[in-house]
């Protein structure tokens, strides 16, 4: 049984114990009518109870037998007010009173609390900021997790939204995935509910359903749990130029809105802690001083280094597509490089940056027959550019299928990053997420440097 079932369960409890103070006066004042009709009372909300707990532990349970017993103590007086025979009230009251004790005790005992842990990835290649969390609550015997994928859009230059997409269909095998219309938030009330999403309506690229932002969540959870699905390169928390750098990162709508916040680690916890106090004290948000975020922010650590660390290369199910690439004559394998690129250096140099990803594909061409590379472009890239830079969408378009058709190197848009972690032995492009990742994996890097390139 759930948390609240049996915080309801309880109430029900309370207020039948107040009832039998109702019959007990009833009684003595020759009221039966009003006596009766708080015995039908009792016996009503008893049988909803009753068939409520069967439903959740199954027939035959202790409480539901007690509750039966209950119910034909109830009965017995009913039947003798009715036929006019004389009641002892207090008797009633006694036999009544100690009958609820046991229903009390049966159901703060032999109950079990059991969670209900929603998560709600949106875009596929994100679910490893998710998965690790997922798998320790779905390994528990004590609770019941949902993975529920959310639909997203693309937005217009003008904010609108464009057509809608879902990736549910893009999940692992061992990831049971449940339809986001399935799930009746206001029915289930989960007790916790995870979210990847910092962004809610601020997104200028892409924008989940409205029903899913923070500031909505939170009235169907006891608590709301948002962990981001990026990792941030470490700095010091006193170095003041760095963090006024990346502040924009914490000062999100899931941050604000959420119960508690998970982040990588306990620097990143000081910086989120400080910025977050700044801006609520410069906002003028009450109740949010900085005993509020210390409490609220942890820094336990990213689920995304653990799935990374926790994949094996054996393991690894690599398309046949790829090795064709990768393998040379002989079998063994050609160094494989992680080429990166993200949205974020896209929008700063724009043509310059295109021109930049032609260079990089022409001097990987030319080396081709000892190195393969594997280009894994921001999950974002196609909608950035469109919304963002579209006079660039032509051009970059043009790039992605010369590159797939040309059929040399690798073009990675699965929801797999782990794979391709783990399988290069090297990364050379933008600095992102990935470049912790592959630190945490002690593979070597190079940053490319679109400005100096050209």
């Amino acid at each position: 049984m759930k948390k609240a079932q049996k915080e309801q369960a309880e109430q029900l409890v309370g207020l039948l114990d107040r009832v039998h103070d109702g019959v007990r006066m009833s009684i003595e004042a020759g009221e039966k009518d009003a006596a009766m009709n708080f015995l039908s009372q009792c016996q009503e909300s008893t049988i909803n109870l009753g068939e409520a707990i069967e439903e959740t532990e199954g027939e035959g349970f202790v409480t539901v037998t007690l509750l039966e017993g209950y119910c034909e103590t109830v009965y017995q007086f009913y039947e003798k007010l009715r036929q006019g025979e004389k009641v002892n009230a207090g008797k009633a009251y006694k036999n009544l009173h100690r009958s609820l004790i046991q229903i009390k005790n049966s159901i703060k005992n032999d109950i079990k609390v059991r969670t209900e842990a929603v998560f709600l990835p949106y875009k596929a290649s994100m679910w490893d900021s998710l998965e690790s969390v997922w798998k320790a609550a779905e390994e528990d015997p004590d609770c019941d997790a949902y993975v529920i994928p959310i639909p997203y859009y693309d937005r217009n230059p003008d904010g609108s939204f464009k057509e809608e997409h879902y990736e549910g269909d893009q999940y692992p095998d061992y990831v049971p995935v449940t339809w986001y219309g399935d799930y009746d938030f206001e029915q289930h009330r989960p007790d916790l509910v995870f979210i990847h999403n910092p962004y809610d309506e601020c997104n200028y690229v892409t924008s989940v359903h409205p029903f899913f932002y923070a500031k909505n969540l939170k009235q169907y959870t006891d608590k709301l749990v948002y962990i981001p699905y990026f990792i941030l390169g470490e700095i010091d928390p006193d170095n003041t130029a760095a963090v006024k750098g990346m502040e924009h990162f914490c000062t999100t709508p899931a941050v604000i809105h959420a119960d508690k916040v998970i982040v990588q680690s306990e620097d990143m916890r000081t910086i989120y802690v400080n910025v977050m106090t700044e801006f609520a004290k410069e906002n003028g948000i009450e109740g949010m001083n900085r005993k509020y975020w210390e409490e609220k922010i942890l820094g336990l650590g990213s689920p995304k280094v653990d799935k990374v660390l926790n994949t094996r290369r054996e393991e690894l199910v690599i398309p046949e597509e790829w090795l064709r690439i990768i393998k040379k004559p002989d079998g063994s394998w050609k160094k494989i490089i992680f080429y990166n690129t993200t949205v974020t250096a896209l929008l700063k140099h724009g043509e310059q940056y295109l021109e930049n990803m032609r260079d990089v594909f022409r001097m990987f061409y030319e080396s081709r027959e000892d190195v393969a590379l594997l280009w894994r472009p921001h999950p974002l890239m196609e909608a950035t550019v469109k919304s963002m830079r579209a006079e660039l969408w032509g051009e970059y378009e043009e790039i992605v299928r010369g590159y797939k058709n040309a059929g040399w190197g690798i073009y990675d848009d699965s929801a797999e990053l782990e794979r391709a972690v783990e399988i290069c032995d090297g990364y050379y492009g933008d600095y992102s997420s990935v470049v912790s990742l592959c630190q945490e994996s002690g593979k070597p890097m190079l940053l490319q440097d679109v400005g100096a390139t050209n």
